[in-house]
């Protein structure tokens, strides 16, 4: 079977559709879509796919979660706790193991810069970093284990989060981050064409047997960098405000400014995220790679035409 882990989120349902999509209704019942809310997945249970109960934090529910599973799409956990977060990976890989896992695609994401580096100054990345190595750590130890990682590029949709929480529906200026605007900057991409494209890369590993992302790093981006500034301009822009502009400040503000929006386990970890930052600036996040469009076979969607149809949504719901 193929499994897909957590399967219900933002990207794991976009994988989910993207799937039962281009896989053949006589085929499905060789999917299996495990999530904490497997309610969320009864449209994928009436076409044909299996679905299972399953939480990264009840450890007891991952032993059972991937039986009859050969090829596990492991999509990251959402913490931004590293440790926590490395651990609950590891957990969950070894469970695979343990219940006959033999290839595990790995959601990763794409910051590090170019798909060979294995360093990052980010406090988002660092788990995603060691999971990375530790997945090369086991295939090197077990040669009958494979895996693929997949660095999903910096999703359009999560702008917010790199301009202090910009919204489209009620834009405000200054946006005031610990950053100047200028490049090296983001090569932003629609985060249903990542969820596409790794489906596509399940599909070929999984059905088609294809060695192509045997113990590969993918880096899937957009086609084009982006500043922050000309991501602020193009913000100002599709909501009408032309004076939208960036004002840097430093990360004892930024942090203050945020104070409550970063808080996990009572901690806040505000400036530990503004390393994200430091990492933009250092260019981790501007490497264009054709690898997506490769995967796709077409252009993927302009950032402008993500952004604009996102401001039409925004507005549309006030």
């Amino acid at each position: 079977m193929l499994g897909v882990f957590p399967a219900s989120g933002g990207l794991g349902g976009s994988i989910v559709s993207h799937l039962l999509r281009i896989v053949p209704a006589d085929q499905r019942s060789r999917l299996a879509f495990i999530s904490r809310h497997p309610d969320r997945l009864d449209d994928a249970r009436k076409q044909g796919a299996v679905v299972r109960q399953a939480d990264y934090d009840d450890h007891a529910s991952l032993e059972t979660a991937f039986e009859g599973v050969e090829v596990l799409c492991l999509i990251s956990y959402a913490s931004i706790q590293n440790d926590h977060r490395f651990n609950s990976h590891k957990r969950a890989i070894e469970a695979a193991r343990r219940q006959g896992v033999k290839h595990i695609v790995y959601s990763s994401l794409g910051f590090a810069g170019r798909p060979e580096s294995t360093e990052s100054v980010t406090q988002v990345m660092a788990a995603h970093l060691r999971t990375e190595q530790y997945l090369r750590e086991v295939q090197a130890q077990d040669s009958s284990f494979s895996y693929t990682i997949v660095r999903e590029g910096i999703y359009s949709e999560s702008t917010p989060i790199y301009t202090a929480f910009f919204t489209l529906s009620n834009p405000s200026t200054p946006i005031r981050i610990p950053h100047d605007g200028s490049g090296p900057g983001v090569t932003w991409v629609k985060r249903d064409e990542l969820g596409e494209a790794t489906a596509l890369v399940l599909q070929s590993i999984f059905f088609r047997r294809t060695d192509e992302y045997k113990n590969r790093l993918l880096l899937l981006t957009g086609e084009k960098e982006w500043t922050l500034k000309e991501t602020v301009e193009l913000l100002g822009s599709v909501t009408g405000r032309t004076d939208l502009r960036i004002e840097e400040v430093s990360v004892d503000e930024y942090a203050e400014q945020v104070k409550g929006a970063l808080v996990y386990g009572g901690q806040d970890y505000a400036k530990k995220w503004a390393t994200a930052w430091e990492g933009i600036r250092r260019g981790e996040t501007a490497v264009v790679t054709p690898t997506l469009r490769e995967i796709l076979g077409r252009e993927p969607e302009p950032f402008e035409v993500t952004i604009r149809q996102l401001a039409k949504d925004a507005q549309a719901q006030k």
